[in-house]
């Protein structure tokens, strides 16, 4: 079966390098299946899952925001976070999805601020999303 190089990259580190058969990611107007030799496109992904297929089985991703690139025989997400499943932490993403909503509740924040907050409790939803849909 053909395949496709997959590339997922944070500001920190490469999260994932490696062949995939499939890839499945949260863009801004719904999910995105990329399959080898799909047209080349550039869009938007929003906080959600990136699931991708290997030879081996399914690798699941918790992703915040950032853009997908295509190309025929290549896959590269560009994103402010990346998690594997088996990394999230659980118990974090619960604090952190608290903390955020007590904070939008208790203080008048700014157009930026609750950018920022509400970015942070998207993040927090993707990993709860990644780490609970893989224990069904």
């Amino acid at each position: 079966m053909s395949s496709l190089q997959l590339e997922i990259v944070t500001p920190e580190a490469r999260v994932f390098t490696g062949s995939a058969q499939m890839v499945i990611a949260p863009g801004v107007e719904g999910g995105l299946g990329v399959l080898p030799d799909h047209m080349p496109l550039m869009t938007e992904i929003i906080p959600g899952e990136v699931i991708v297929t290997t030879e081996d089985g399914e690798l699941s991703f918790a992703v915040g925001g950032g853009f997908l690139e295509v190309l025929p025989d290549r896959v590269s997400i560009l994103t402010d976070m990346a998690i594997v499943e088996a990394e999230i932490d659980e118990k974090a993403a619960e604090e952190a999805v608290a903390r955020a909503e007590q904070e939008m509740r208790d203080k008048v924040l700014s157009g930026e601020e609750l950018a920022t907050v509400q970015a942070s409790l998207l993040r927090s939803f993707a990993q709860l999303h990644v780490k609970r849909r893989s224990h069904r």
